[in-house]
């Protein structure tokens, strides 16, 4: 590889295909955000999800006009890397084949241009761009709270390896957390993802429906919740008639009284990035806030526009990883 020294003009591309967004962006060497484009994928009213055939065809369809849309005009400035979430998360047996989308268009970039391409996981995705976006840098090692439709996961976090050290603190061991939101959200006929309306319903209750939530239990060296009891109250609930408002509130304070417990469980007092679809709720950063704050946490969320899938933190992600090898090679080359 032949070593450069970036300028501020210089970007990276960046290429996420999850389970329900299309996403592309470009990101300058500086950090700024060039232009990013996001696609949801089409659920049908009434459905909680797609099939991973499903997921995959909308993402070839969305990518070719995406990827020309993010990229117009942008040859005058020089093209430096390519990144590709390839799976979920950064663990062996994580798969998912709507990332084969993404991948395989980041490939055909990289090659045409003939840039370097760096794969890394769509979580730590959420986690680079969840501190960009909060413009925040804790110190390392530090927990990352990852919640949404597919994950409820508790990280202890390390940057000062290549690629970082992630490792699993704790969860939810049933239903995800966006999950939960989702199943209450389609029975009270929002359409899916259901996170962004339940939150606007949620914040026009005058007080929430009181929902049981999840103690943490300690298993295997890890802390876990549970969300399939507080669901089963909720849907119970709908049954015998909850006003709508009132239930979407107490569906978030279960969730939210729950993961500030885990939280709590897992480790001592110190710095919690919460990402994903779900760190978008109003209600959640409130409560979450004022509880780990007052305990003692310094927490940071994802702004609510770059807590939802983004492709921007796998740019950053590939751009750092590009200097790192380039300062690697150079390092063994003054050796």
């Amino acid at each position: 590889m032949i070593r450069i020294a970036l300028i501020p003009s210089d970007w990276s591309l960046g290429l996420d295909t999850s389970a329900y967004t299309t996403s592309v962006a470009a990101v300058a060497a500086d950090g700024r955000l060039v232009r990013q484009e996001r696609q949801l994928l089409p659920v049908p009213m009434g459905s909680r999800g797609l099939r991973p055939s499903e997921a995959l065809f909308y993402h070839v369809k969305n990518l070719p006009a995406m990827l020309e849309r993010v990229m117009d005009g942008l040859d005058r400035h020089r093209l430096v890397v390519v990144g590709a979430s390839q799976t979920p998360r950064p663990t062996p047996d994580s798969y998912l084949p709507p990332f084969l989308a993404g991948m395989l268009a980041a490939q055909a970039v990289a090659l045409g241009r003939g840039v370097p391409l760096i794969h890394c996981t769509h979580q730590e995705g959420h986690i680079r761009a969840g501190l960009w976006s909060a413009a925040w840098d804790p110190a390392d090692p530090f927990l990352a709270l990852h919640i949404s439709g597919g994950t409820t996961e508790l990280l202890r976090v390390d940057r000062r390896t290549v690629p970082w050290s992630i490792d699993l603190v704790g969860g939810s061991d049933d239903l995800y957390a966006g999950q939960f939101v989702d199943r209450v959200g389609v029975a009270l006929g929002l359409a899916f993802p259901a996170g962004p309306e339940l939150d606007r319903l949620a914040e026009s209750a005058a007080a929430p429906l009181a929902l049981p939530w999840s103690r943490p239990r300690s298993r295997d060296g890890r802390w876990w919740t549970s969300f399939s009891g507080p669901e089963s109250a909720a849907r119970r609930a709908l049954r015998e008639g909850a006003e709508p408002t009132a239930l979407a509130k107490g569906v978030m304070e279960s969730i939210s009284r729950s993961l500030s417990a885990l939280v709590e469980a897992a480790a001592p007092p110190g710095h919690l990035l919460v990402v994903g679809g779900v760190a978008a709720n109003t209600h959640l950063r409130r409560v979450m806030t004022a509880r780990l704050q007052k305990n003692g946490w310094q927490i940071g969320f994802a702004a609510p526009e770059w807590s939802r899938d983004n492709a921007v933190g796998i740019a950053l992600i590939a751009q750092e990883r590009f200097l790192a090898d380039e300062e690697d090679e150079k390092n063994e080359h003054d050796s």
